[in-house]
């Protein structure tokens, strides 16, 4: 017995050092509820892949979780790894991405264990969940979880700077660097400038030096000429840094005559698209996914515009009819507004949503809602910076 607990005392620190669970996980995760159908032919086991970046003890990732053609879910997920125990919790979070037969949708939250091995790694343990809709309980179950090396969808971009870190840092310490940087930094600045000059600053060096000769009698116009500079830059300077953080709320009207344009029918499939003006690099560049075509019988909309779950600093563009209505502006839970005057003698009209940056976790995700006289729509919106969403209205009286 004795020799039993000096073999798990050595064996142990080996497994729970100081676990990085950065990577991509897959699997399954099954509902409590479900044992009756286990036996028969239908497959009750939901796919189920994480994706983590870990820094510390904690980690942000994204999962996926899918059941054939009948749920398919991506939700942005934060968490805790207990380095001693390792336990790993891990919270779901914004929903990116939803789509589900029924009516219900809901969040987990996963109380795992890490296990190794030999060389395979995996995350086993429990569920519970939640409907965002009303908090009722969405029920429980276990998961399943195994590191694999590649993802069935696209390595996140969070996860793939985290595997660069880490991978640079093995490498480093593999080679004995640790530090490369710190010492290439000090000795630029010793050799050239603090040892030299201590009572003369840099930039009084460097003003003496080519008139050494003549202007060392006239002080006074060598003194005069910087104030005339100095007075010149800060008001250029302070209203450009407003502009670098765009308000909240942008409120745009888009007039009828901008809108109001010739019938030019292309002859493909009846459709005659009115757009004269040429479409901005960045809708010819990137792909346009239409996410929802809407018939109203009003020719006067309006869009909110607002960040679609935790607001985590996305950025948008926004077009309509290849001309730009909103530049740069921040999604927030205070709505973005775009007012449109829709011409019934054209087929459609295009509002084009471009992803500036993905915020801080990505994708771009935004919800519209379109008020169109009496009746309200709600339209989400997921785009990338390598593709647009486009919401297309047509009006009918």
């Amino acid at each position: 017995m004795r020799r039993l607990l000096l073999l798990l005392l050595f064996i142990t620190p080996f497994v729970l050092q100081a676990q990085d669970v950065t990577g991509i996980w897959q699997g399954h995760f099954r509902s409590a509820g479900s044992v009756t159908m286990r036996n028969s032919i239908f497959d009750d086991r939901y796919r189920f892949e994480v994706q983590i970046a870990q820094d510390g003890k904690a980690f942000q990732g994204v999962t996926y979780s899918y059941l054939s053609t009948i749920f398919y879910g991506k939700a942005a997920a934060t968490g805790t790894v207990n380095i001693k125990t390792s336990k790993v919790l891990l919270q779901e979070g914004k929903l990116l991405e939803y789509r589900n037969a029924g009516n219900d949708v809901c969040i987990m939250t996963c109380f795992l264990q890490y296990t190794k091995s030999g060389d395979e790694e995996f995350l086993e343990g429990t569920y519970t969940s939640m409907n965002v809709r009303d908090s009722s309980n969405c029920g429980r179950g276990t998961v399943f979880l195994h590191k694999v090396p590649t993802s069935d969808f696209y390595t996140e971009p969070i996860v793939a700077r985290r595997e660069k870190e880490i991978a640079e840092t093995d490498s480093l310490k593999a080679a004995g660097k640790t530090a490369i940087r710190k010492p290439t930094e000090k000795p630029t600045r010793k050799p050239g400038v603090a040892a030299a000059p201590p009572h003369h600053p840099p930039t009084a060096s460097t003003k003496p030096k080519p008139p050494a000769g003549t202007k060392r009698n006239p002080p006074a116009t060598a003194r005069t000429t910087p104030p005339v500079r100095k007075p010149a830059t800060p008001p250029v300077t302070k209203p450009v840094t407003p502009e670098k953080v765009p308000p909240p709320i942008a409120r745009v009207e888009v007039p009828r005559q901008t809108m109001r344009q010739p019938m030019t029918d292309s002859g493909n499939m009846g459709i005659g698209r009115k757009f004269p003006t040429i479409a901005p690099r960045v809708l010819q560049d990137r792909q346009n996914q239409t996410v929802k075509t809407l018939v109203v019988h009003t020719n006067e909309i309006t869009l909110n515009i607002y960040d679609d779950g935790a607001i985590d600093h996305d950025t948008v563009s926004v077009y309509v009819d290849n001309k730009q209505v909103i530049n740069h502006a921040m999604l927030t839970d205070r709505p973005l507004v775009v007012t449109l005057h829709l011409d019934e003698n054209v087929d459609y009209h295009e509002v084009v949503m471009v992803a500036e940056n993905e915020g801080e976790i990505p994708p771009n995700t935004s919800l519209m809602i379109v008020k169109a006289g009496d009746k309200e729509y709600e339209v989400r919106i997921t785009s990338t910076e390598q593709k647009n969403a486009v919401v297309k209205f047509q009006y009918i009286k």
